[in-house]
């Protein structure tokens, strides 16, 4: 069975909430302009900026705003009109990843599969286990180590 193809049980809310991560990622593959990388990651542009990528050593200054599936909002530096400064190291795999894709001044929305992310587990009372992750992130700035 391939990737998207795997047996899920429907077991509990852990169970439920796979499945449907699993299911909009299959359904979200047909939208126009999405892309899937190899792990799986999927990721939109929004706007491409030509300018330098980071890396993982790099220190990055962003615009996010994260998501569960169902819009529960877990950061929004958007409206709050205050950016973040991250170690690229420190995110998630997924967004490590995704955010070496982008030039400085590029806009993408990405869609991180729970493997990604905060895995089976979750993190805290935040995310729950299996959390396919949605972020629309700016990358408004690095500094490459």
């Amino acid at each position: 069975m391939g990737r998207r193809e795997k047996k899920v049980g429907k077991r509990g809310s852990a169970g439920n909430n796979r499945k449907t991560g699993e299911d909009f990622l299959l359904k979200n593959l047909n939208r126009s302009g999405v892309v899937e990388t190899d792990s799986g990651l999927q990721y939109m542009v929004v706007e491409q900026v030509d300018g330098e990528k980071p890396n993982v050593n790099s220190v990055i200054e962003i615009h996010q705003r994260a998501l569960l599936l169902n819009g529960t909002i877990l950061e929004d530096t958007y409206r709050k009109n205050e950016p973040a400064n991250i170690p690229v190291n420190e995110l998630i795999e997924g967004l490590q990843e995704g955010v070496a894709l982008m030039g400085k001044g590029s806009r993408y929305k990405f869609w991180v599969p729970y493997d990604l992310a905060w895995g089976k587990k979750g993190s805290g009372n935040k995310i729950p286990p299996y959390s396919v992750l949605s972020f629309d992130i700016r990358l408004l700035s690095l500094q490459n180590g």
